[in-house]
């Protein structure tokens, strides 16, 4: 292949793809010792011991499978991407005991995150921050258009330079379900833009997944910047780029060409085998109400409908900060109606208990009332809008006797897995980090990511799994008795503990005590330090 100089039309949206185009990557000669070594670390919050060397052996497979799968989904017409626990549960830990695979599953947006970091460095390819310039200078907007296993790495990455406000959209293959060469996310990404494939260029770095999938989805000009991968496909291609640049600096002398030959048309832009040593005891413990006490904050809530309205922002009038707060009432007020439906369904017919997924929440209510453009942009980033949402809602406080409860338990080595209903099994994380208590956390099994919720027992079987606890040694401190106490009782947890001051009134408390639904009320969560340090580390003989 080699590069070439042609003549294109002014493009209504550039679409590059993140690593090879915008980054070129650099694998970190150290960095799959270094994610083993992080692996062990983290399951060792949850006394998991795991033996290095082994983890080292399942991740080194876990990416020599993931090559192969990734080269056979090139040949197939629309691949869908796997999701985050299939990655880390099927591929990366698949030979690790069923307590390890469990809590790395349920951690595993964190763990691909740790992937991305510790595997791979990423230096800002020459020519993109003046693509960037020229094309928002010409009123022109740029999409990202990639495969990942973890988007939110690459939003971090972004941000790190200083590139997190430059593009209108980013369309991950891990938050949008889609992978290259499917030509759906090309056709996504586009209609975020505010246009159509065929009025737009896609720029990518490899044959098999950004030509073709460029040529599927009717681009208007497929570009490749090379990187190690351009020129070495898995296999035979027969598609062809219309141009090869070996940096992005090409590029910005095409669309400089294109531009001196036509004015742009207007467009809207937008600024494992491991040795487990548990003692078979554990703490489950719910997040809101019972680690945390939350407050309305409406200058958080102001904050991110700004930022929302911006990420919109367009041709179209709107939806300005106070439209975007009256939208998430009534996407909130739809939430209420769908949990209500769920759990009739979840009494009636054992269904069950599904979660909302966030582009059902984010583009259908919504974004319900919005242009096209918008809930296609709502569609690629509901994963992130709905972590920084899910800190935006309000206010959080930690409880008191929360840290000595969780110092305790580290202290007397008794895991400790959060268990919650959330929008948000990310924000729940970044709200433990910024009260400094997630080193004392086991792992979070959070709704968002399960696909299910409480008072479903799933997610609770899930924690026993991860803590290789005996449910009949194991406590459960929630705020709500219908929700956390029934799902502990369903899943054979015998000591199933409720703290006032939550969520819940005191009279409803009383009565889920009086009828053993649950088996303690504690005024605040210290008070549970004596009850689990009492209940015997091993099964009586």
């Amino acid at each position: 292949m080699t590069p070439s100089t042609p003549s294109w039309n002014v493009p209504d949206a550039l679409l590059l793809d993140f690593g090879g185009v915008i980054f070129q990557t650099r694998k970190n000669p150290a960095g799959k010792r270094r994610l083993a070594e992080g692996i062990v670390a983290r399951l060792g919050r949850a006394e998991i011991v795991a033996d290095a060397e082994r983890v080292h052996s399942s991740i080194e497979a876990g990416l020599t499978a993931l090559k192969h799968w990734k080269h056979a989904q090139s040949r197939r017409r629309r691949p869908r991407e796997l999701a985050p626990r299939e990655i880390v549960g099927d591929f990366l830990v698949s030979d690790l005991d069923d307590a390890s695979r469990a809590l790395l599953t349920a951690e595993a947006d964190e763990v691909l995150l740790q992937v991305t970091t510790t595997l791979s460095a990423h230096e800002l390819r020459p020519g993109i921050r003046e693509l960037l310039d020229l094309a928002d200078t010409h009123g022109i907007p740029v999409g990202i258009v990639s495969n990942a296993h973890s988007g939110r790495s690459h939003r971090a990455v972004l941000a790190e330079h200083g590139l997190g406000d430059r593009f209108v959209v980013q369309c991950y293959s891990d938050e949008v379900g889609l992978r290259k060469p499917h030509p759906g996310i090309i056709e996504l990404a586009a209609e975020a833009c505010g246009t159509a494939p065929e009025r737009c260029w896609y720029v990518g770095d490899t044959q098999d997944r950004d030509v073709v999938a460029g040529r599927r989805a009717g681009v208007a000009a497929v570009v490749l910047t090379r990187s190690h991968h351009t020129d070495d496909p898995p296999f035979a291609i027969d598609a062809e780029a219309d141009a090869v640049y070996e940096t992005p600096e090409g590029l910005v002398d095409a669309l400089r060409d294109a531009l001196a030959v036509e004015a742009p048309a207007a467009a809207p832009s937008n600024g494992v085998s491991a040795r487990v040593e548990g003692p078979g005891r554990a703490l489950l413990i719910d997040h809101g109400g019972v680690i945390s006490l939350s407050e309305p904050d409406p200058a958080l809530l102001h904050g991110f409908s700004a930022w929302l309205s911006r990420l919109l922002a367009g041709p179209e009038a709107g939806p300005d900060q106070a439209e975007v707060e009256t939208l998430i009432a009534r996407a909130r007020d739809a939430h209420r109606e769908f949990k209500r439906g769920v759990v009739q369904r979840f009494v009636e017919d054992d269904a069950p208990l599904a979660e909302v997924d966030p582009v059902a929440f984010w583009r259908d209510w919504f974004g319900s009332s919005l242009s096209t453009r918008q809930r296609a942009v709502l569609t690629a980033e509901a994963h992130d809008v709905m972590a920084r949402y899910g800190r935006a809602k309000s206010r959080r406080t930690l409880r008191s006797g929360v840290r000595e409860l969780l110092e305790a338990c580290r202290a007397d080595r008794v895991p400790v897995v959060v268990v919650s209903n959330t929008v948000s099994g990310r924000a729940v994380r970044a709200e433990c980090a910024a009260h400094g208590i997630d080193h004392l956390i086991g792992a979070s099994v959070c709704s968002d990511e399960a696909g299910v919720r409480k008072p479903d027992s799933s997610l609770v079987r899930e924690a026993l799994r991860i803590a290789r606890a005996d449910p009949a040694r194991t406590w459960f401190l929630g705020d709500k008795p219908h929700n956390d106490a029934a799902a502990a009782r369903a899943a054979g947890v015998a000591h199933r503990a409720v703290v006032r001051g939550g969520s819940t009134a005191d009279g409803e408390i009383d009565a889920a005590r009086a009828s053993s639904l649950a088996t303690h009320v504690v005024d605040e969560p210290g008070d549970l330090i004596p009850l689990i340090t009492a209940v015997p580390a091993a099964a009586s003989a």
